[in-house]
């Protein structure tokens, strides 16, 4: 790979625009009372992808149980607070939006019994039963590995089961304390000897090794993982991990070829990659 940064370089820039896209996915969004990952991770993409008419819906409220330090989502103890009629508003979402990929995830709810798992399944089969022709992509938590959440969610039959390792093992300490590198690849594992398409996501910039983010990749082929996306890791606020440094466009390129030279199916790598950007074109490809 070439030379790293360790300021924002010139180039690191979005361009800002709101059509009428952007205001339809804002309309439909806040006449539901839905939340998105969008906006709650202060994702870099929510314009694009909004003025494409598209968004993840964030379930299960917006307090995690958790803290990790790379997430702007905030964290709390959500009192085991549960919208119930929530599955029913983001199919009626889905359907305005007439979207023909959706992308569901949630924070992590470690206060439920199932850590939510059964409003996974839920969503899944309220989009299923309103909408025909739309594909679901799930980006799931890691349930505290607990096996009968994962089924729970695997027998609503998403398309693609998504679960991000998000960092290297040697970093899970210090980004993600309470989750655990072995853990997220059991759940890609069981995902995909169980025949589900799989998908999974790493941030760069956090103080990984090139040979530590290789084996990372190595260790996702491993477990049977299809579609593996990178991107570049942005402090979301103060008090966050700083920004290590930051990979060139090159970087970039230089990633996909490995993953794509692994056998990942599909490998979307690039400064302002997330987990569910372009996932539309990600189940086209396949």
């Amino acid at each position: 790979m070439t030379t790293t940064y360790r300021n924002k370089p010139d180039w690191f820039k979005i361009n800002i625009h709101n059509g009428e896209e952007y205001k339809q996915v804002k309309k439909v969004i806040l006449e539901n009372k839905l939340h998105t990952v969008c906006e709650e991770a202060r994702c870099p993409n929510r314009n694009e992808c909004w003025n494409k008419g598209t968004a993840t819906f964030l379930i299960l409220g917006r307090i995690c149980t958790r803290a990790c330090r790379f997430c702007g989502v905030e964290n709390g103890n959500p009192r085991q607070n549960i919208d119930a009629d929530e599955p029913f508003r983001i199919a009626k979402a889905v359907k305005a939006l007439k979207l023909k990929h959706a992308v569901i995830t949630s924070v992590t709810r470690d206060d439920l019994p199932d850590g939510g798992a059964t409003y996974f399944a839920l969503t899944i089969q309220s989009i299923r039963k309103y909408i025909q022709d739309c594909s679901i992509e799930v980006l799931i938590p890691d349930f505290s590995g607990n096996e009968n959440s994962i089924d729970i969610v695997l027998d609503a039959r998403p398309d693609i089961l998504n679960h991000n390792i998000e960092t290297v093992p040697r970093l899970y300490p210090l980004v993600r304390a309470k989750a655990s590198y072995e853990r997220s690849l059991m759940i890609l594992r069981k995902a995909s000897r169980a025949g589900f398409i799989t998908k999974s996501g790493l941030m760069v910039g956090l103080g990984e090794k090139r040979e530590e983010l290789i084996d990372a990749m190595k260790d996702l082929r491993n477990a049977g993982c299809h579609i593996l996306t990178i991107g570049q890791y942005l402090q979301p606020k103060s008090g966050k991990m700083p920004v290590e440094h930051y990979y060139s466009p090159e970087d970039f390129n230089y990633l996909k070829a490995i993953g794509m030279e692994m056998g990942f199916r599909y490998v979307e790598s690039g400064p302002f990659v997330r987990s569910s950007y372009n996932a539309p074109k990600h189940f086209e490809k396949l």
